[in-house]
């Protein structure tokens, strides 16, 4: 229990989860441009990328997609594990202490959606590379 009594403290934790969610937020956002990344220039130049390239900035994407949506879990619990430790008085009357909580599970929540859309695009031919024109 915090010996503080102090509602800064509660603010401080609601600031540092809110700079999880942008971290979180980032990292998803990065990783889904870099699967789109691998897309476009497979568009533009399918014969001159290894065949691996794609499968690789998928895997990669997803990665860090799946970094974003794990590190908007972590700020939760240790959101929640911060929040158990204050004492009434500092925590001011009427305010509402889940809307950071809710924010970061809907984040996992869509991380989870992109990631399988992702996924199942590539998986189902959404993005596959052009073939070459055949013949001689």
């Amino acid at each position: 229990m915090s010996a503080l009594q102090d509602p800064r403290v509660l603010f401080a934790a609601e600031r540092t989860l809110l700079a999880w969610t942008r971290t979180s937020l980032s990292l998803q956002a990065f990783g889904f441009a870099i699967d789109r990344l691998g897309m476009a220039l497979d568009q533009f130049a399918p014969l001159a990328r290894p065949p691996l390239a794609r499968p690789l900035s998928l895997l990669l994407g997803e990665c860090f997609i799946l970094l974003g949506a794990g590190c908007a879990l972590y700020s939760v619990r240790q959101h929640r594990r911060v929040l158990r430790t204050l004492a009434p008085e500092e925590i001011p009357a009427g305010y509402l202490l889940v809307g950071g909580v809710v924010l970061n599970l809907l984040l996992v929540l869509l991380g989870g959606l992109v990631g399988g859309y992702l996924l199942h695009e590539y998986a189902w031919g959404g993005s596959a590379p052009p073939q070459p024109a055949g013949g001689g």
